[in-house]
């Protein structure tokens, strides 16, 4: 006799775990479903961004981070350091290790709030009374029902056509993690988060790193002037970033990769890496779920169809995360996941979308929330600038990183905030005052009249607010 549940979560990411865990919360009986493992073949709950995305990727970021400061600032601070190396082995052991205890965490999580854990790949098996059957393949084969289904079973990396990841050469961002030397040279095809990211590690352990991009422009989505400054600092860093080039042929041999491309110029080259990641974005993943089992809508992209509350077409299944429409970020799954299950228990979930932070963990940091002023003046809305460069502040001095600027947009007649745009140090940080700022719908006076610490890097946003209204304290 199949096990029944209340709520049964397929996935155990960002978006599935948090929407399980809050669903038990909720009084729900919930049972969470999820099929990646570790080395030894246990459970290692926590997606994408647990296991080869956004906690891998910002341990090796530091990691690489300190052992640039070590070889190329140390000096500035009095510091003497000689002959600084990088185990790469064991900066690998590290990141291993981090994604481990977070791995852990989650399971302590699930058994804390009584949610019952399944280890393996959940599927539909059609409808039952009162609900739908799911199985469950791991080590032995289960059957569940459950009256309400959420689904968060996320993305995966998407491949360049005609150049599958062998993991050895060419990489996706799982692979990119577990170079097990540095790359005498590494290109990457995509200048999006994952690209940027992965060649700013390996750049800064000596790799000579060339990212290709098909757009003529760099970083399309993020505010113009904020994107034109990372782009000088990379520059300077030696990320050679080529934009406007249309990859041909990739040749995956023994001794690397050579991909043939077209540049700006309309010149053909041919350039020859030890390793070659692909970070051109990613799929929503559906493998497996059997979703004709129950007539689950999907739309042309693979990604499951939802309304505006992340309801299927379908009564009692719901999904969040990347597998549905909107930007796949960790943190917008768990807002969803929170969202859905409030809902199942008859409250007002709600995520607002137009505050939802963007960052990159680069150095400089990318940080942005709101309009972009492109995308202001496409619209037609009357608005103010304004924006502070981290060079005149006392904190980022004292920290010997300038680089950057606050940049805050502002409605021309209410004051309202409507954007924030951040390059520079811990911009990861600094864009959360703004999300709070948006969300209570605050004016850019309201930020330039609350008192920040000094010094701070978050005087910057103080100033950028500030000037605005072209006014300034100058810190």
């Amino acid at each position: 006799m199949s096990k029944q549940f209340d709520v049964v979560v397929i996935g155990g990411g960002p978006g599935g775990y948090i929407a399980a865990i809050r669903a038990a919360q909720l009084g729900f009986q919930v049972a969470c479903i999820d099929e990646w493992k570790n080395a030894a073949g246990g459970p290692a709950p926590g997606g994408t961004c647990t296991n080869v995305g956004c906690i891998p990727s910002k341990a090796l970021l530091q990691s690489s981070e300190h052992f640039e400061h070590a070889n190329h600032h140390f000096a500035d601070h009095g510091i003497t350091a000689k002959d600084v190396k990088m185990d790469v082995a064991k900066m690998l052991a590290r990141k291993d290790t981090v994604v481990k205890q977070n791995n852990d965490g989650i399971l302590y999580l699930l058994k804390k709030n009584k949610v019952t854990f399944f280890h393996g790949r959940g599927s539909f098996a059609g409808q039952a009374e009162g609900g739908y059957a799911i199985n469950v393949a791991g080590k032995t084969e289960e059957a569940i029902t459950a009256k309400q289904v959420i689904i968060a079973t996320g993305s995966n990396a998407r491949a360049l056509p005609g150049t599958p990841f062998d993991e050895v050469n060419v990489l996706s961002n799982d692979g990119a993690l577990r170079v097990g030397a540095v790359p005498k040279k590494l290109a990457l095809i995509g200048s999006g988060v994952i690209g940027l990211e992965m060649g700013s590690v390996w750049r800064r352990l000596g790799a000579e790193v060339t990212i290709l991009e098909g757009l003529p422009t760099f970083l399309g989505a993020v505010d113009e002037q904020i994107a034109k400054e990372a782009k000088k600092a990379f520059d300077k860093q030696g990320l050679k970033i080529e934009l406007g080039v249309k990859v041909g042929e990739i040749v995956n041999g023994k001794k690397g990769v050579t991909v043939h491309y077209t540049n700006a110029k309309g010149e053909a080259v041919a350039l020859d890496a030890d390793k070659l990641i692909i970070s051109i974005g990613r799929v929503p993943n559906t493998i497996g779920l059997n979703t004709e089992a129950v007539g689950l809508q999907l739309d042309e992209r693979g990604a499951i169809v939802v309304d505006s509350d992340c309801k299927t077409n379908l009564p009692g299944v719901w999904a969040v995360g990347d597998v549905v429409r909107g930007p796949m970020l960790a943190h917008k799954a768990e807002e969803e996941g929170v969202a859905v299950a409030e809902r199942i228990a008859g409250q007002h979930g709600h995520v607002n979308f137009n505050t939802i932070p963007w960052v990159i963990y680069t150095s400089p940091e990318i940080a942005w929330v709101g309009r972009t002023e492109q995308q202001l003046k496409a619209d037609g809305v009357a608005y103010k600038a304004g924006s502070f460069p981290f060079l005149a502040n006392g904190r980022a001095r004292a920290l010997g990183d300038t680089t950057g600027m606050v940049k805050m947009l502002a409605d021309a007649t209410t004051d309202e905030i409507l954007g924030v745009h951040i390059v520079g140090p811990q911009a990861s940080e600094l864009i959360a005052e703004a999300v709070v700022a948006m969300e209570f719908r605050a004016s850019a006076e309201d930020i330039a009249r609350i008192c920040h610490a000094h010094p701070s890097l978050s005087e910057s946003t103080k100033e950028a607010a500030l000037a605005v209204d072209k006014r300034t304290l100058n810190f």
